[in-house]
């Protein structure tokens, strides 16, 4: 606990007044969130969206001012945590229920500061299982697809039920045990119908704050993907651009998805 708070009260230090801040859910995520806390009633002046119910009810709790998200085109800095994070920092998110509202926001912000503590960093990602949320509907069938690729998927089970995200879906923890492309796989997973998101955060982190058990406080170095791993990436974000197309707003990238494989 302490070496996550030490990094959660580092990471704070980014946060200035005029911002508008993502707000994360999780253990670490509460720890940033109280500090953020803190800070607002010794007078920052700041503005904050919640990734989940839990952490837009403490933020209220403590007096931090929330923004509806149709008043924002996106936000300054998120503070989060993760369940695990390689060495490109690559992340697997969701153990506490609330990656897609997580990505969201992730996605939308300038500056996405991941507060870990050193449990968390790996060499590859896929000890912990990686969540994915899917919509009710024929959730059996996604089920199915989903160990096609390779895992073993359990639906993830709350006081005897099916465990219900705030957006009213299901989640999946799919256990691979190892996961040797996180971008592949998160384009293969995104790929089934019946997903809405998966807990793969690929190349959306912009810092990566450590916590150590002896007080210490790192941010690690992030290390550069291979090319097979940089070519999967590339595809992924490609086809985040626009689907079977070479072109994005008039702009011609000169690179096709197939010319990347």
């Amino acid at each position: 606990m302490e070496a996550k708070k030490a990094a959660a009260e580092l990471a704070i230090d980014a946060i200035q007044d005029g911002m508008i801040v993502g707000l994360g859910t999780g253990s670490t995520a509460y720890w940033a969130i109280q500090g953020i806390g803190a800070r607002v009633q010794n007078g920052l002046r700041i503005q904050a969206v919640a990734t989940s119910v839990v952490s837009e009810n403490l933020a209220k709790e403590l007096g931090i001012p929330l923004i509806p998200f149709a008043d924002i085109s996106e936000i300054d800095v998120t503070i989060d945590g993760a369940d695990e994070v390689d060495q490109a920092w690559h992340l697997i998110k969701g153990g506490g229920g609330a990656l897609l509202r997580e990505k969201i926001v992730a996605y939308s912000s300038k500056k996405l500061i991941i507060v870990v503590d050193e449990s968390k960093i790996v060499q590859r990602l896929g000890a912990f299982p990686l969540p994915v949320e899917v919509v009710k509907f024929g959730y059996e069938l996604t089920v199915n697809k989903l160990r096609a690729l390779g895992c073993e998927p359990k639906v993830r089970v709350s006081e005897g039920n099916p465990y219900v995200t705030d957006n009213g879906n299901y989640i999946v923890d799919c256990h691979f045990k190892s996961i040797s492309n996180p971008a592949e796989l998160h384009q293969a997973i995104n790929g089934i119908p019946g997903v809405v998101e998966n807990g793969l955060f690929i190349g959306m982190a912009s810092q990566v704050i450590v916590g150590y058990k002896n007080g210490s406080v790192v941010r690690p170095a992030k290390k550069q993907e291979s090319n097979e791993e940089l070519r999967a990436h590339l595809k992924m974000l490609l086809s985040k651009i626009k689907p079977d197309s070479d072109h994005h707003d008039g702009i011609d990238l000169g690179i096709t998805g197939d010319e990347l494989i």
